[in-house]
């Protein structure tokens, strides 16, 4: 019989041999990833305030967008100062809402 099916169910879609990558643990290269550090913990920077730009631009992408905790790195308590900062900094004119397209 060519359609040979196991019982239980259809193949799922993925094409012969699954998901599998062909050769030992999936096929993947493993690779290293340095865990990142909060920059305000590091520094011990407690509060961060909305007029110093320097600090608080390096967090907002070149479409006007706050970075997000999972690329930029910082912690989750810090992340929140840093958003209310970014926030009240565009509400008081020093940082623009978004760039021209």
């Amino acid at each position: 019989m060519p359609d040979e099916r196991r019982p239980g169910g259809g193949g799922g879609g993925r094409g012969p041999g699954g998901d599998r990558g062909g050769g030992p643990g999936g096929g993947k290269k493993q690779y290293f990833r340095r865990k990142k550090v909060c920059r305000f913990c590091v520094e011990r920077i407690d509060d961060i305030n909305y007029k110093e730009l320097r600090v608080i631009g390096s967090f907002v992408g070149e479409r006007g967008r706050i970075i997000p905790r999972r690329l930029s790195g910082v912690c989750t308590p810090h992340q929140r100062l840093l958003s209310d900062a970014i926030k009240k900094a565009r509400n008081t004119a020093l940082l623009p809402f978004a760039t021209e397209l």
